[in-house]
């Protein structure tokens, strides 16, 4: 059953291999901690330098890489594309909107590239925030994201199980659809294609308490936007809760460079359009999430400022040791220094936004 299937790219070989994440237990909390590339969603155009790092990472040992999505390119077609161009590394999601699809509609997509990369995928998902699902994609935010997102999940592991017709009675994604405006003609389905791997991993993109709970009880993993690794004991008590084989991985910015100032600022940049332009000043989850870090004056000083046009002082608000606790950014000496902390720590799993090969291949070294 080996080889390239009928809709491989010509000349690539898609290999029918093990898969690496048949099981979770691949990466456990400490000293193991495994290496991710996070590539995010593109600019104005595809990067591209984005192939060249994602190959240089699978030649490094690279565990995963992970695309993004916001309102412009989506995650799954650069996944595949880079699915069709690499043999062993995983291949992720962090994260794909779920007011961009309908739960069946992701499920196809993950089982689809599953099949095509020879079980590499692994789908992470988040909620967003009321601009973008309804400035964007045109719906309702939930009033309760929970049960939303918890619906959202079940639905996706239905159709990956394939033990029978997707049926839910549920809020937001009712199966068969039976609301005022349905025909009464909706049939209960389960998926044509048998999916390669019913336990094909599904992570959350969680930044409340009680989202990542709920995550921790209904997720194979956990993607956090920011990380600090001396403010882990904001999780202790939840991550405690979590099985056997749960993947924490973290995203964050890696740049080695001599000036730590000058290397930090694209952190505060990012930062600054995060927590000042992706949320309304009433509700902005990302603010939300600087502020149990201790910085809640601060988050809304970027916010005052973003959302009044003065975008390069908001960035310029955006406090060093906010941006530097969450990144590994500097010479060489330092980042491995500040590399123990983040192994110490409850995290399986070090999703490296890096911008270069060079930072890729010291991260490489100072990891194994």
């Amino acid at each position: 059953m080996c080889g390239p299937g009928p809709y491989s790219p010509a000349g690539v070989r898609l290999t029918c291999r093990q898969p690496p994440f048949s099981t979770l237990s691949g990466g456990t909390r400490g000293l193991d901690m495994r290496l991710g590339l996070a590539l995010g969603y593109w600019g104005r155009g595809p990067d591209p330098g984005h192939l060249e790092l994602a190959q240089e990472a699978e030649r490094l040992g690279y565990h995963s890489v992970w695309t993004a999505e916001s309102w412009g390119s989506d995650a799954f077609t650069p996944l595949t594309w880079l699915a069709a161009h690499t043999t062993r590394i995983a291949l992720g999601t962090a994260v794909a909107q779920m007011a961009a699809r309908t739960p069946t509609a992701t499920a196809m997509q993950a089982l689809t590239l599953d099949h095509l990369s020879g079980g590499r995928m692994m789908l992470g998902l988040g909620l967003s925030g009321p601009q973008v699902v309804e400035g964007w994609y045109g719906r309702p935010f939930p009033k309760s994201p929970l049960t939303a997102t918890r619906e959202y999940v079940e639905v996706i592991r239905q159709v990956l199980n394939r033990e029978a017709p997707v049926r839910l009675d549920g809020r937001y994604h009712p199966h068969p659809y039976a609301g005022p405006d349905a025909t009464g003609l909706g049939k209960p389905l389960k998926p044509i294609v048998h999916p390669l791997r019913a336990d094909l991993p599904v992570l959350l993109g969680a930044e409340g308490p009680k989202n990542i709970a709920q995550t921790v009880r209904i997720a194979d993993g956990w993607l956090p936007l920011y990380w600090s690794p001396s403010r882990t004991d904001l999780y202790q008590a939840t991550l405690a809760e979590a099985r056997d084989g749960f993947v924490v991985a973290p995203m964050t910015q890696v740049r080695v460079c001599a000036d730590v100032a000058e290397g930090l600022k694209p952190v505060k940049a990012m930062l600054g359009f995060y927590i000042g332009g992706m949320g309304h000043a009433a509700r902005n989850f990302h603010a939300d999430l600087m502020a149990r870090f201790g910085y809640e004056a601060e988050a809304r000083r970027v916010q005052e400022l973003f959302l009044a046009g003065r975008r390069a002082e908001a960035i310029e608000a955006v406090p060093d040791a906010f941006a530097d606790e969450i990144s590994l950014v500097g010479p060489r000496e330092r980042i491995a220094e500040r590399l123990e902390l983040w192994r110490k720590g409850p995290i399986t799993d070090l999703l490296a936004l890096a911008p270069d090969v060079r930072t890729l291949r010291v991260l490489a070294e100072l990891a194994g």
